[in-house]
């Protein structure tokens, strides 16, 4: 039991160590972005003023503020230690600090990304499944050519035809915004618009909320789906022959419970891991969904500040998404170590 737990202990060290290099990695690359994109001092201090009209005197006092002058390796350590606090500066289009502004879109994005993440998952599992167990057969050919479709297609132009069909054509669900533009939002608690409008009681905002949700959400679940219908389909097919499996049907167990019962709980472990991949996919397809749906969320704030040349929210927007992405696959590397401890070992 010891040696279970020492064996988890040091995993986990090593996956949080991982983590960390990740992360200042990517701050690294960012800050070298920074100084190729604005070389010198004068140039940076530019940006954090903002606007057009500025005189030597005020860049002076940004360049001295914010140690512009400084080596670059005390730029960098200082930069290293700001964004680990989360103190991005000064947004240079809205003059407000870029913390501010990150926390009233990132969980809008997160909210309606990680239902499509976990619809996403769900459709590859079911899919693949279902493909594996009638595999060279009709549903086979059709599951693989549906996800092949979805997987070929743009996500800007899937989001477009899924507008122009529900939307547009059909006007079962609405084309444009977060929610009803004529409905007061609810106080927020959280920060996140589902959430805040149930713990609110303010159920007409819910279901605005939920309904213009519906279309961004399954424009990236199916885009995306396809990696795990794969995935999955392979995992299970290896399942489907093994021993066990064989046996359960000998026993007179129906498809069904045979695919739910027990290839589903042995073809899920690799999934888990995918579950992280998935989720930066969802992240990164969030950027051109929300302009599409004018979803005003962390997409779209990046999307404002690439077209308004707002360095600082661009830079601060890399690396928050890069957090965000490096968390999940940290936290997929512990479910699979739970669900597979053979993991800890390698």
């Amino acid at each position: 039991m010891k040696a279970v737990e020492s064996n988890f202990l040091f995993f986990l060290i090593r996956r949080v160590v991982n983590a960390f290099i990740t992360l200042i990695l990517l701050i690294l690359i960012v800050f070298v972005l920074i100084h190729v994109i604005l070389p010198t001092p004068q140039a940076m201090a530019k940006v954090y003023i903002g606007g057009a009209h500025y005189t030597t005197a005020a860049l002076n006092a940004v360049i001295a503020r914010y140690g512009l002058d400084q080596p670059l390796y005390v730029q960098f350590m200082s930069y290293v230690y700001n964004a680990l606090t989360g103190n991005f500066g000064m947004d240079s289009l809205y003059r407000v600090p870029e913390m501010q502004l990150l926390d009233k879109f990132i969980p809008i994005t997160l909210e309606f990304v990680l239902i499509a993440t976990v619809l996403q998952v769900f459709l590859g599992v079911l899919t693949g499944g279902l493909a594996a167990m009638w595999r060279g057969g009709v549903p086979d050919w059709v599951i693989k050519a549906l996800y092949l479709v979805a997987w070929a297609a743009p996500v800007f132009l899937l989001a477009t035809l899924m507008q122009f069909v529900f939307a547009y054509d059909l006007k079962v669900l609405p084309a444009l915004n977060l929610a009803n533009p004529t409905l007061t939002p609810p106080k927020a608690i959280t920060g996140y618009p589902l959430i805040d409008a149930a713990l609110s009681g303010d159920w007409p905002y819910f279901d605005s909320v939920l309904k213009h949700m519906v279309l961004p959400v399954f424009s990236i679940a199916i885009a995306g789906f396809g990696l795990t219908t794969r995935m999955m389909r392979s995992s299970s097919v290896e399942v489907f022959d093994k021993d066990y499996v064989k046996l359960a049907y000998m026993k007179g167990m129906s498809n069904r419970r045979v695919l739910f019962g027990t290839v589903f709980r042995n073809a899920m472990i690799p999934i888990i891991t995918l579950t992280a991949i998935q989720f930066g996919f969802a992240v990164a397809g969030a950027v051109v969904i929300e302009d599409v749906f004018l979803y005003k969320g962390m997409g779209f704030f990046l999307y404002q500040s690439v077209t308004n040349l707002d360095y600082v929210a661009i830079l601060s927007t890399t690396i928050i998404i890069g957090i965000s992405v490096i968390v999940a696959n940290f936290v997929a590397d512990l479910l699979y170590a739970v669900v597979d401890p053979r993991v800890r070992l390698e």
